[in-house]
């Protein structure tokens, strides 16, 4: 049986995550493990939505309105799942601690700006250094730890991740619409919403397009194909996030403005000396 089915970004951002959760090491590790979750809109696990600090909109590469947004304690930036409780980690203490707990069988979860068709991914930092998590994340691989990167394919680039680091670079930029960006590379395991099909159900899947319209840019239009069982059972799961929205905390959706503590460290931003100068 084949199923043709399009999701669009958001939705895809949801069965990635649906996917993730459905891996049999990530599942052993919401029981008897630690999973580490930085924030972002593709990495939405146990239904927490995280905060959301930097971000692409119409304006640009931008960031929360304010430099550390205080977050409910339902929504911080960055969480670890702990045998199934959830812990704010939302610090660099914090943050580092919990890095540097987990073990071989635990995994650390996070999105990505960029991929290249190699699998090859990267971030991007507006912050120096990326903040805590651009300095630990990518040192975390020489741990040992299981690094899944949540990126569905809307984020593939052309080329390759090392000419696009080389590109960016907060303090080589003069001018940019919104913060200027570098790209901090990362090691781990792509996770898209091919994958995420694939492990969802039984089921081969093949991307057939990409874009839309009215909604539905950079959507995902896929065939997959498999025993009838499987191909509704997938049906059922797709159905379920169709209409889906962005996946971070509503609180942390407002944007940098003009003047904004963040402004401190946002370079070669035009909207914090006016588009016309």
């Amino acid at each position: 049986m084949k199923l043709q089915l399009t999701l669009t970004v958001n939705e895809a951002k949801r069965i990635i995550a649906k996917g993730i959760a459905g891996l049999p090491e990530v599942s052993a590790a919401l029981d008897t493990g630690k999973i580490l979750l930085k924030g972002g809109t593709t990495v939405e696990l146990v239904g927490v939505p995280l905060g959301i600090c930097g971000r692409i909109t119409q304006k640009g590469t931008n960031s929360a309105l304010s430099e550390e947004p205080k977050h409910d304690l339902d929504a911080p930036h960055c969480i670890l799942i702990d045998k199934g409780e959830i812990v704010d980690v939302d610090d660099a203490e914090s943050f580092e601690k919990a890095a540097l707990s987990l073990r071989k069988h635990d995994i650390l979860a996070t999105g990505a700006n960029a991929v290249d068709v190699n699998g090859n991914a990267a971030m991007m930092a507006g912050s120096p250094l990326g903040n805590f998590p651009g300095m630990i994340i990518p040192a975390l691989a020489a741990e040992g730890v299981r690094i899944i990167i949540a990126a569905g394919l809307e984020k593939l680039i052309p080329g390759n991740i090392n000419d696009a680091i080389r590109a960016a670079g907060r303090k080589s930029i003069d001018t940019a619409f919104g913060m200027a960006v570098g790209l901090i590379p990362l090691q781990g395991e792509v996770f898209d919403e091919r994958r995420a099909l694939e492990v969802l159900a039984r089921v081969k899947a093949t991307v057939i397009g990409m874009g839309g319209v009215q909604g539905a840019e950079g959507a995902t239009t896929a065939v997959v194909e498999g025993a009838p069982e499987e191909v509704r059972k997938l049906l059922a799961i797709v159905k379920s996030v169709k209409g889906a929205g962005i996946s971070g905390s509503p609180q942390t959706l407002s944007e940098c403005e003009r003047g904004s503590p963040g402004c401190r460290e946002h370079l070669a931003c035009l909207y914090r000396r006016g588009l016309d100068s």
